[in-house]
């Protein structure tokens, strides 16, 4: 997740490294692998006929697990390495593993000069890298950018913000081509940037400052064979040309603020989830006008309103950082009447969208959505003509992936938050919760339980599935399970 690091002290510091021995139109990017976060074109769905075990456990169905040291990302898998990043004894670590093994190849040291605040559960090292098999690009909030080849040798780094977000970053980058992606959105000076991988030099770079604090992952889709950058954000989702970073289509009509990553189904139908705080039919939040506000409360009569003049637990001193974009610790009109307009507009919703068009596609490209069962953290995945939602208290629903009707909906055992993302691969469904509870689902519309085990440590990063194998990180761990035929009966 995000640090503070200057621009100076991140140009001028180098990074340590420590050594150790279809027929349609729309086709996906990307092919069958793991290298980036949530998997090939972000789906988390391994499209491999490979058997997944059944069943997993602190001693079942391991290959091989070794400790890890802290971080939210995602391991990432390309040819014999498993990349990721990690927070040790304060250094920022991009760390190469052996995929057969999980001994340690290399880690190399981002420098900072300041960390940044992050939200009370958060980590500093929350964004997942990405691999195109010759480089690995990791991402450390205000930080920046770092690229490294295969031998965990600096190739180039690129300073960033400092951002103006007391939650921190946690978007993830993305290697498409020749380009790496990078979508920050913060509470000002939001941006997409496109930059050369092999230099680090900027493409272009698209100011999105109309989006505040935001947390979605893009996806890269290619439709009439020109490739397009698909990003859910703040009320609307938006796609620009891959090439130019010129906005092309957007869909409005969703939640205040994105955290999850689209998902895509095997005909390229992109399927969004957002959720956001009083978004619900009936449980909408509705603040008074400002001038209202401000008769009432502008105690010391200066036109804007502090945190002690807020009303203590309200809407919108409860969000008081988010509302205060410009973070002067006061809320002026403008900000404050922003944030009551995102209160009036927000949708939960689960929406299916045909990436296409030009404009407005709202009423033209919507296929359907549903205002039921939307989750919050965990973003859906889409399989065998289903699409799969896990909301917070381990409510897991099913839906029509072409019809957007609701098939199954059942609390699992496992309750509690779902920060991990769902991953799905050989018919199966495998879903963990923050507490470590995994649980392993028949992807049926009908689905129902196989197995549901307790790895006993917190679980925050998405699993990787490649070759039979998922690669699961816990707070202290990282396991590589396999299927055994004595563990699967």
């Amino acid at each position: 997740m995000p640090i503070n690091c200057s621009q100076r002290v991140a140009l001028m510091m180098l990074a340590g490294c420590f050594w150790a021995s279809s027929s349609s139109p729309m086709t996906l990017e990307g092919a069958e692998g793991w290298a980036q976060f949530r998997g090939p074109q972000g789906a988390a769905r391994s499209d491999s006929t490979r058997k997944l075990p059944q069943r997993m456990g602190v001693q079942t169905n391991v290959v091989w697990k070794v400790k890890s040291p802290a971080g939210h990302s995602s391991p990432v898998l390309s040819n014999d390495h498993i990349y990721l990043t990690a927070v040790q004894d304060g250094k920022l670590l991009t760390r190469a593993l052996d995929r057969g093994t999980g001994k340690p190849l290399w880690q190399a040291v981002a420098p900072y000069a300041q960390l940044e605040a992050i939200h009370r559960i958060g980590s500093h090292a929350q964004s997942s890298p990405v691999t195109d098999g010759e480089r690995v690009v990791s991402f450390f909030g205000s930080c920046g950018l770092f690229c490294y080849d295969r031998q965990g040798r600096l190739m180039w780094q690129r300073p960033m913000g400092p951002f103006n977000n007391d939650f921190g970053a946690a978007i993830s980058p993305l290697i498409s081509g020749e380009r790496v992606i990078l979508c920050q959105d913060h509470d000002t000076q939001s941006f997409l940037e496109s930059i050369d991988k092999r230099t680090g030099r900027t493409v272009w770079k698209t100011d999105r400052a109309e989006f505040p604090r935001n947390y979605c992952t893009p996806v890269i889709v290619t439709v009439a064979g020109r490739k397009q950058i698909i990003v859910a954000a703040t009320l609307r989702v938006v796609a620009y040309d891959f090439e130019t970073g010129k906005e092309v289509w957007t869909v409005r009509g969703i939640a205040r603020a994105a955290c999850c990553s689209p998902a895509i189904g095997r005909d390229g139908t992109v399927y969004i989830a957002s959720y956001a705080g009083g978004g619900d039919p009936g449980n909408r939040i509705h603040v008074v006008e400002f001038d209202e506000a401000a008769a009432a409360r502008d105690t010391n009569r200066n036109g804007t309103l502090e945190a002690d003049e807020l009303e203590e637990g309200g809407p919108i001193h409860r969000r008081f950082s988010q509302v205060d974009r410009d973070k002067s610790q006061t809320i002026t009109r403008q900000e404050y009447e922003y944030f009551r307009g995102l209160f009036d507009k927000s949708r939960n919703v689960v929406v299916a969208i045909q990436p296409g068009g030009q404009g407005d596609v709202t009423q033209s490209r919507v296929l359907w959505e549903s205002k039921k069962f939307v989750p919050f953290i965990a973003s859906p995945v889409a399989i065998n003509g289903h699409v799969f939602t896990i909301k917070d208290g381990g409510i897991l629903t099913s839906f029509d992936s072409a019809t957007g009707k609701p098939l199954r909906t059942k609390r699992l055992a496992a309750t509690g938050n779902y920060y991990s993302a769902p991953v799905a691969g050989d018919g199966k469904l495998f879903l963990i919760n923050e507490s470590g509870q995994l649980t392993v689902v028949r992807a049926a519309g009908d689905w129902d339980v196989i197995s549901t085990s307790a790895l006993g440590e917190p679980v925050y990063a998405t699993p990787a599935i490649a070759d039979g194998r998922i690669y699961l990180r816990t707070s202290g761990h990282l396991y590589c399970f396999g299927r055994s035929a004595a563990a699967d009966r």
